[in-house]
């Protein structure tokens, strides 16, 4: 496959767009990762390709926002994110993907649409430990079996209408440590061939050229601008999603 150029063609975005996500700007925009190399890939496959090259863009991430991330949110976040990743190896074996992608994208929707339409609850901006640990799981959960944490994560954090910098930085220590974790599984179910990590390392050097046009993009954006796109990014990625669960049902 490293002599096909639709390899490329489809990889190098994909890879890319995952490191804009990764440096805070627009995160929900790295669900179209996966999708985007199972063009050429079984989704399985383009999952533990890219895991690793996440890793390195977690290492990126972070030193770029270090210092700059809610530590209340991570440690209401983090327990219930490490139980989702669990709950996602144990049931590796029987979890559908399709119901995988029509509850994310309909979570999604039902979010992006609430925002857009300016319908937030007066509470919203509290933290609340039942609702991180509800969001943390799910995202663990969806991180794990198709890298797609960023939307119960992004839903959980962005009524708190962080400042850009700390929003993308807290979102950049939170997949750090859940990606890591996610390592131990991925091993175990022998997702990591040398087939697969040749194709990490070919692909890795775009990790930090990603990040840091993410990084650039998230500092020249005012809040509002910054917010909508998050939103927008959601409603795109929710339908995506709900029309490919829908379809493979």
């Amino acid at each position: 496959m490293l002599t096909d150029p639709s390899f490329y063609l489809v990889s190098i975005p994909a890879v890319l767009l995952y490191g804009i996500a990764k440096g805070g700007f627009g995160g929900a925009m790295s669900m179209l990762s996966v999708p985007m190399m199972a063009l050429v890939m079984p989704p399985t496959q383009a999952a533990a390709i890219i895991l690793p090259i996440l890793v390195v863009m977690d290492g990126f991430a972070v030193h770029t926002y270090w210092g700059h991330y809610d530590r209340r949110a991570l440690r209401l976040l983090l327990p219930g994110a490490i139980v989702g990743v669990g709950i996602g190896y144990l049931a590796a074996g029987v979890t559908h993907d399709a119901f995988m992608r029509v509850l994310i994208g309909a979570i999604s929707l039902a979010f992006a649409a609430q925002q857009l339409l300016r319908l937030r609850a007066s509470t919203s901006s509290e933290h609340n430990p039942v609702a991180a640990t509800v969001f943390g799981t799910l995202a663990g959960f969806t991180s794990f079996n198709i890298h797609a944490g960023g939307p119960p994560f992004t839903m959980y954090l962005m009524p708190k209408r962080l400042e850009p910098l700390l929003f993308a930085g807290t979102a950049g220590v939170f997949f750090a440590v859940v990606n890591l974790v996610k390592l131990v599984p991925y091993t175990l179910l022998g997702q990591f061939s040398t087939t697969n990590l040749l194709y990490s390392a070919v692909l890795v050097p775009l990790a930090p050229l990603g990040v840091k046009l993410g990084h650039f993009l998230v500092r020249r954006s005012s809040p509002g601008f910054y917010y909508q796109v998050i939103n927008l990014c959601l409603l795109a990625v929710g339908l995506k999603l709900l029309w490919e669960g829908v379809a493979n049902w």
